[in-house]
């Protein structure tokens, strides 16, 4: 959303030098005073809150956080989220910070001033409301209580304590309900990417969902349903720079090319194309996808574990980079310790599981340079929110036929046959399949480590040794694997159901104030 370069002067404004924790805004106030005069100012406020406001890094970097893949180095402050770990002071990544919230605050603080259209100044409102609330879906979601500013505030009343989470949850319903008539279903031209009326009901969705609230969660969804989005007809076009802005998208992170651009791709590719292998999904990940006949690997009869990934729901061949699969011109080898060109062996820059993402890079030539890049980063998509109207109505025990049509609309679109309804025709079996469905649809874009917070499958999926690929050989010519029966081990990982639902407090933020207190356990 880098489009107005006023913003960066309007940050001079807002940034805070304080060290205190909830950043108080002591600001230059005839600086401040000079700005707000125009339309201008105010759009280029509104472009200094959406900086930041989410990333390529973290969509691709998330699922680290859970079983769906493995960070191997430290230093990316992703590996420790998800070893069980973490503690106060090494706590890998902090969503803690108030940075954003302050910049929010002080736009709608001031936004009543600028001489400027009634109806622009409404939607840049809403906007900016619907990224705080966006803020604090993720701090109430990853730490529990959390303090509640919603204004701008003095250097007498800077440290706040932390506010129940049901009030903090509550807020944030209550913010996208009153915002969501105030935006437009859908822009045009360079305001492509800004918030729309679908974004702020999806992340209602995600907010009612994730405590819980099923049937509030399949009103929104139908709501949703109702807006105009599509599923786009191709699950491995959907990730590719000449598709972006299409019709599932609902929320993205804009880039563009040498301007405010992606640099991140390049963490993701196999060294061998000069990737670094920072992303490396898990054997638990690749065993999730059905075969071809819709059934899982452990019941169907065309799974053969010596030809793993033949035979398999075609997403699995989108998602992941595989031993054997046909990649950059080459059959990928990650599995051959004997193999000088092999991927695993090698120190750093090479996945330590055996696989590698492929969403975003199915094909590097689609960018002139992987580390500066024009692609989106896709936070929110019509797919998903099928799913959760799909989860809501069977968890409601409302199993009629718009469930099946939903979960098999996104089926039908990857290659997979539909529902067999005489095995799945129950709420314990229904529910089993959807949250196979939602893993594999989504896998790699950042929302399995919520998913399993919320249904409390923790102790099930996180703790003990995480797996890789197994071990072998890969024919250079054919790309044939000869298997053997060793698999790569990456870590042992802990995970305890009384402390590992909530991240850590970082240290510094407690020591930044008196008033907050850690989460149990740490």
């Amino acid at each position: 959303m880098n489009k107005y370069s006023l913003y960066a002067v309007l940050l001079l404004f807002i940034t805070s030098c304080s060290s205190d924790f909830l950043d108080r805004n002591p600001l230059d106030q005839p600086s401040n005073e000079a700005f707000w005069n125009t339309e201008k100012d105010a759009l280029a406020a509104a472009t200094g809150c959406y900086e930041g406001w989410f990333s390529m890094d973290e969509v691709v970097y998330f699922d680290c956080a859970s079983d769906n893949a493995y960070n191997p180095y430290a230093w990316e402050n992703w590996q420790v989220q998800a070893t069980g770990y973490a503690t106060p002071n090494n706590y890998g990544q902090n969503y803690m910070k108030y940075d954003k919230i302050v910049r929010c605050n002080n736009f709608l603080a001031n936004i009543d001033r600028p001489e400027m259209s009634e109806e622009v100044r409404s939607r840049l409102t809403a906007e900016v409301r619907f990224i705080r609330a966006w803020h604090y879906f993720l701090k109430v979601t990853l730490y529990g209580n959390v303090p509640l500013v919603t204004e701008v505030l003095d250097v007498n009343n800077a440290n706040l304590p932390r506010d129940p989470k049901s009030e903090v949850v509550q807020f944030i319903l209550d913010e996208l309900a009153a915002i969501a008539p105030e935006l437009p279903e859908s822009y045009t031209g360079e305001n492509v990417g800004r918030v729309t009326k679908g974004a702020a009901l999806t992340l209602k969705a995600r907010m009612e969902i994730f405590e819980g609230d099923y049937a509030a969660c399949a009103v929104t969804c139908g709501q949703i349903m109702q807006l105009g989005y599509s599923l786009f007809p191709d699950y491995r076009g959907l990730f590719k720079m000449a598709n972006k802005n299409n019709a599932e998208v609902i929320m993205d992170v804009q880039y563009v090319e040498n301007v405010a651009k992606n640099g991140i791709l390049g963490v993701m590719p196999p060294a061998s194309v000069g990737g670094w292998s920072s992303i490396d999904p898990t054997q638990a990940l690749v065993d999730a996808y059905e075969c071809t006949d819709g059934k899982t690997i452990s019941e169907s009869s065309v799974y053969d574990p010596k030809e793993p990934y033949k035979n398999r729901d075609p997403r699995l061949d989108v998602t992941v980079i595989y031993p054997g699969c046909l990649y950059e011109g080459k059959y990928f080898n990650s599995i051959d310790p004997k193999d000088p060109n092999g991927d695993y062996y090698a120190p750093y820059g090479r996945s330590k599981t055996g696989y590698h993402p492929r969403k975003y890079i199915d094909n590097l030539a689609d960018y002139s340079d992987m580390w500066n890049t024009g692609m989106n980063a896709i936070v929110m998509r019509y797919a998903e929110v099928l799913l959760m109207y799909a989860e809501s109505k069977i968890e409601l025990n409302q199993i009629d036929d718009s469930v099946y049509e939903a979960l098999n609309a996104i089926r039908r679109r990857a290659g997979m046959p539909e529902i067999d309804r005489a095995v799945y025709n129950n709420q314990d079996k229904m529910r089993e399949l959807l949250r196979r469905e939602r893993r594999v649809e989504l896998a790699l874009e950042g929302l399995r480590w919520f998913d399993i917070c919320r249904w409390r499958i923790g102790e099930e999926v996180m703790p003990g040794q995480v797996y890789g690929a197994l071990l072998g050989t890969v024919d250079p010519e054919t790309g044939a694997l000869t298997l053997t029966d060793e698999r790569i081990k990456t870590e042992i990982r802990l995970f305890d159901p009384a402390k590992h639902y909530l991240w850590a407090i970082p240290q510094d933020v407690i020591d930044a104030t008196n008033a907050i207190e850690q989460n149990p356990g740490y």
